[in-house]
């Protein structure tokens, strides 16, 4: 009776157990899907002239209708084509799921285009040979063309640039792109390309000439039809073949037969975990002891991207701590705090702290020079202005 009396608890617990793993696997599953109907809200907020949110442009369309131009809201084909016409504007983000016909047809119905959105596609379309260019430095750039749009406006931040293709006019240059290129189809009629998610977006619309150069390109004609596109306006082929009718029958039951495996190994090994093993703690181990181990490791494995990272961290915190920055300094506010003390490009100081990748034992060699006359440089600066008389 012992026995029995003692297994009939075991039993419980171990179902209490089983059961409180099933609602915690649930829990988090509720939660994922909730985060990623939060990130899908998001996305669809971006250049939505309804969200008041920070990718919303929200502003931008009351400044149009205080302006007395009338704003039409589109959130379908059929009804920004309607609504279309010579005394109308075109405003729309990238139409990812229409095809280049759809997106021509809507632009020629109107009398002015913006496309707000910038794609390699989009500017082929309307722009010749045109394409995406770089990303432009955080600094004002003024306009440096003669349309009368961008000089009223001035400089501007212009975000993602573009090369020139046969653009009638090229504004807001930076390396080899531009930030806005205006095509003239008459004197009534013009398409304009322009990022405007670093422009006209709630965020960043009171900044520098941005809402001047916004109501200069939108606000030539009375009414502003503001699309919004869908996938319901696809007029793509749907007879494309999805993944699943793509990959061979077998993968499905294989996947399954793998997902089975999983919780069967899952639960295999779950029942032969035994009691914890009790250590007397804390275990101090040698800081030099740690980075041997991790050199033999990285040597061992060729891992030349993990060794530039160990590299490079180091060098942040020594270069953190020379510059007057804080813990909790980000790399890239380090990496701007050199180069602003040096005198040197933020992209060039940007590129040997952060985004450089060395793919061989001779580019990690080059790394590590880099970062250690990076160090000099800074370290030189000042001492430089400590002997100054």
């Amino acid at each position: 009776m012992t026995a029995v009396g003692t297994e009939v608890p075991s039993r419980r617990r171990s179902v209490l157990a089983w059961t409180a793993l099933v609602v915690v696997l649930v829990a988090v599953g509720l939660v994922g899907a909730g985060l990623s109907d939060v990130g899908r809200w998001a996305e669809r907020d971006r250049l939505d002239p309804e969200s008041a949110g920070p990718q919303g442009t929200m502003a931008l369309v009351s400044i149009l209708r205080e302006q007395g131009v009338d704003v039409v809201i589109a959130r379908d084909r059929d009804t920004a084509r309607s609504a279309l016409g010579p005394g109308t504007t075109l405003v729309s983000p990238d139409a990812a799921a229409l095809s280049d016909e759809a997106v021509t047809e809507l632009v020629e119905a109107a009398g002015d285009a913006v496309l707000l959105e910038p794609r390699s596609r989009t500017a082929r379309l309307f722009f010749g040979d045109a394409e995406l260019a770089a990303v432009a430095p955080e600094e004002t750039v003024d306009p440096s063309c003669a349309l009368p749009d961008a000089q009223r406006a001035g400089a501007v931040v212009p975000g993602t640039t573009f090369t020139e293709g046969t653009a009638d006019a090229a504004c807001y240059p930076s390396d080899d792109g531009f930030g806005l290129l205006v095509a003239e189809r008459s004197a009534a009629s013009r398409v304009a390309l322009i990022d405007g998610t670093e422009l006209f977006t709630n965020e960043y619309l009171a900044q520098n000439g941005n809402a001047a150069l916004a109501i200069g390109l939108m606000g030539r004609h009375p009414v502003v039809v503001w699309y919004v596109p869908s996938l319901v306006d696809s007029d793509l082929d749907p007879a494309t073949p999805s993944l699943g009718e793509l990959t061979p029958p077998w993968v499905t039951p294989a996947i399954l037969l793998l997902l089975l495996a999983a919780i069967a190994a899952a639960l295999w090994r779950g029942r032969r975990f035994g009691p914890l093993v009790a250590e007397n703690l804390p275990v101090t181990v040698r800081a030099s002891e740690t980075m041997e181990g991790r050199a033999r490791l990285y040597a061992r494995s060729r891992d030349a991207v993990h060794a530039a990272d160990a590299l490079r961290i180091g060098a942040i915190g020594r270069l953190a701590r020379e510059l007057g920055l804080g813990p909790a300094a980000s790399a890239a506010e380090v990496a701007d705090a050199a180069a602003d003390r040096i005198g040197a490009p933020r992209t060039s100081v940007r590129g040997i702290l952060i985004d450089s990748v060395p793919r061989t034992d001779a580019e990690l060699v080059a790394v590590s020079d880099r970062l250690r006359d990076l160090e000099a440089a800074v370290r030189a600066s000042f001492r430089t202005e400590r002997n100054a008389p």
